[in-house]
């Protein structure tokens, strides 16, 4: 697995943490996240920065998911899909060296490993209105 890979799935476990109520404890979970997982610090590094980037950006990346989710909320959606969501949408609207095509890929993977059956196709098709709204030219 790649660096960005293993950044990202990362990424999504501290997330989902701070979604479940524990927002006000980010700075104690990525300290604690950090003592119990070893990595590389290029993987720390992108981590970190996909979830300060997402936790800065939320209200900007949340009403972007909700534009481009038909007949769907944020609240509605799974914690799991809904973290991915947003850290790739964090990607294509702040990491435009990355193509969106690859975060996209990205997050179907990640989405079929931690989420449900259906997670993939929800991330995909929700993510390719993002993109397409966000990167238009």
């Amino acid at each position: 697995m790649g660096k960005r890979r293993t950044a990202r799935e990362f990424a999504l476990q501290i997330l989902y943490r701070l979604d479940m109520g524990q927002e006000n404890l980010a700075e104690k979970i990525l300290e604690e996240f950090w003592e119990t997982n070893l990595t590389s610090d290029d993987v720390k590094e992108y981590t970190d920065l996909l979830v300060k980037g997402t936790k800065e950006n939320q209200r900007e990346i949340d009403r972007i998911i909700a534009d481009s989710a038909e007949n769907w909320t944020i609240d509605r959606m799974a914690s799991v899909d809904r973290n991915i969501l947003r850290f790739s949408t964090y990607e294509i609207l702040k990491r435009n060296e990355i193509p969106s095509s690859v975060i996209i890929n990205e997050a179907i993977e990640i989405a079929k490993k931690y989420g449900t059956e259906e997670s993939g196709s929800f991330i995909n098709g929700i993510l390719d209105r993002v993109a397409k709204e966000v990167r238009k030219g």
